[in-house]
């Protein structure tokens, strides 16, 4: 018997978005924001993806579908925004 990851994965997806919304919002101090990355990184991304992995283990496809796509997102999320922040995309064309 596996135990039910959806604890995990619900607390994580609501601190971090509650963090990002903060951040988003103006109403946090700017180091906030790194704060938010590692929440997206460890507790959104990989907490997540693993809750996911331990309802897909228990039989259970929609949280393990849910939870895995959440914990996919973040990390990119986090990625992406520390690979913009380290100015990496500088010299890539302009979209009109």
């Amino acid at each position: 018997m596996v135990a039910s990851g959806t604890p995990l994965g619900l607390f994580g997806f609501g601190v971090t978005c509650i963090l990002l919304n903060f951040a988003n919002a103006g109403i946090s101090e700017p180091t906030l924001s790194n704060l938010v990355m590692a929440h997206a990184i460890f507790f959104g991304g990989i907490a997540q993806f693993v809750a996911g992995m331990w309802e897909f283990a228990a039989g259970n496809l929609f949280p393990a579908t849910a939870f895995s796509s959440y914990g996919a997102f973040w990390i990119s999320l986090a990625a992406f925004i520390w690979a913009h922040e380290a100015d990496l995309f500088a010299g890539a064309q302009e979209i009109d």
